[in-house]
């Protein structure tokens, strides 16, 4: 789970401007002019968690589990499944459903995202009902174990908490459809109230850090965002988006290479340039500009003296746990499932709680780092939600609030709710304040946002192209076509 999507998330962040690269390359800047590389598996690893390092492994947990009445097992690996296809369709699109595992074909085909978001309520219907059934033997040693469960140690309680959150974010996306503000902005705060009571619950898988095989593929050992050679400027570099979002730019003009801030998160999930001309003062690239972010600190922040290894910084760190779905992020959803149905009372205190959920998600998963940053204080919170950058009552919230704090929640881990995010607003630019508004002739795909990836290129692309033709796959801008979820 962790290792697909941080392989992608890399590409998806050039798509959100999460993180950009430091570089002038083509291999770099493509995706971040919302295209991609030509005969190349970048951007379809998630396809492959969800049929090969998933796929047969899953199938095979899950039947094992029923016959033997292993039933938590089978509650987890339904959990996982319902994650893994929810994930994989908001990044591609159609895709393989009904017949993924049919033994015998070389050609599968696609179902749209009707059929794979009512499949995904199926299989939480099912985690949901084998979570309440108790297995004749207990297996809770092995499930609390190293090599069992490392997200919740078989608390069943908590993986029903996951279904609920699969759900309430999956009806979050439909705010284009005509029954989201009678029916779908409902089941959005439903789920969200069985789910995650607070930051500790959330989806998280937990690394030991004892070695680079045992480490968040997001820190510094694993390597992919540090990666050899020329490609080490590719990525993870900081966004004028996040940077403005941090620097007083959620309802104001941000401070231009500021060296604090009133936000606190700030100082805590940025690093700080380390070069003499900007020393201390917090800087940013231009998503598509290139070369001209060369210098810019990578999100480890510097190599301490003395070593040639990064400690990391907030989750960017090899101990640091990696987030699946969180507190935060489904508060602000909530709130702006709320917004839009006109309750802008009960909008509002979903805002302010998903705004203390990140700081105290901060203090909980953002300080794994060899040399942590300080935890946020009450009184840093305190004057933050007193201060300009927040919405002092209802009647000033706008949508524009919950959607910009979302972005920060969500920055720097959850790469495909963002998108959908951005997708389903259509990148407003006032919905998303500090999105950098690309100029047309800098979009490669015929001026055109991005709103899918391609599938797997070798898999799809070699051996299931009459697939594909069937869904304008082959056509050079399918990328930009929007997905069922984001459409009216």
């Amino acid at each position: 789970m962790t290792n697909g999507t941080s392989q992608d998330y890399r590409f998806v962040w050039k798509v959100t401007q999460n993180l950009i690269g430091a570089s002038g390359d083509d291999a770099s800047l493509v995706w971040e002019k919302h295209s991609y590389t030509l005969a190349s598996d970048n951007g379809g690893v998630i396809w492959r968690m969800n049929y090969v390092d998933l796929g047969l492994n899953l199938e095979n947990l899950i039947n094992d589990a029923i016959t033997n009445q292993k039933y938590e097992y089978a509650a987890i690996g339904y959990a996982i499944k319902a994650w893994a296809y929810q994930i994989t369709t908001d990044m591609y699109g159609p895709i393989i459903l009904d017949e993924a595992f049919k033994p015998g074909l070389l050609k599968f085909p696609y179902q749209d995202q009707p059929d794979v978001y009512a499949k995904v309520r199926y299989y939480g219907e099912q985690a949901i009902k084998y979570s309440n059934m108790k297995s004749p033997v207990s297996y809770a040693s092995q499930l609390s174990s190293t090599t069992g469960d490392n997200i919740y140690k078989g608390d069943m309680a908590k993986w029903r908490k996951f279904v609920y959150a699969v759900y309430a974010l999956q009806y979050s996306h439909l705010v284009n459809k005509p029954e989201f503000k009678t029916q779908y902005a409902d089941s959005v705060t439903k789920y969200t109230n069985l789910s995650f009571a607070n930051e500790a619950e959330s989806a998280t898988v937990f690394f030991s850090a004892t070695s680079t095989d045992d480490s968040n593929p997001l820190g510094p050992s694993f390597g992919y965002i540090n990666t050899s050679g020329a490609s080490s400027t590719y990525y993870g570099r900081i966004s004028t988006t996040i940077l403005n979002y941090l620097a007083g730019g959620m309802r104001d003009t941000a401070d231009v290479n500021p060296t604090s801030s009133v936000d606190p998160r700030l100082s805590r999930m940025l690093p700080a340039s380390t070069a003499t001309a900007t020393l201390g003062q917090y800087i940013a690239g231009t998503p598509t500009q290139g070369g001209s972010t060369s210098g810019l600190p990578i999100v480890y922040g510097s190599v301490p003296a003395g070593s040639t290894t990064y400690n990391g910084k907030y989750i960017f760190a090899d101990a640091a746990r990696y987030p699946l779905m969180t507190y935060s992020q489904l508060q602000f959803a909530k709130a702006e499932a709320l917004f839009l149905q006109g309750k802008t009372g009960e909008a509002y205190t979903a805002y302010l709680a998903g705004i203390r959920g990140h700081m105290a998600f901060y203090n909980t998963y953002g300080r794994a780092s060899k040399t942590p940053d300080p935890a946020i204080t009450d009184a840093e919170i305190n004057a933050y939600l007193a201060s300009t950058e927040v919405a002092q009552n209802a009647a000033s919230l706008t949508l524009a609030d919950i959607m910009g704090q979302k972005y920060i929640a969500q920055w720097g881990w959850a790469g495909i709710e963002q998108w959908c995010d951005l997708r389903k607003h259509h990148y407003n630019a006032t919905t998303f304040r500090q999105y950098y508004q690309i100029p047309k002739a800098d979009l490669l795909l015929g001026g055109k946002y991005a709103y899918r990836f391609r599938p797997r290129y070798n898999s799809e692309y070699i051996w299931n192209a009459d697939e594909l033709r069937k869904w304008g796959g082959l056509d050079v801008d399918y990328m930009t076509k929007k997905t069922w979820f984001s459409q009216p």
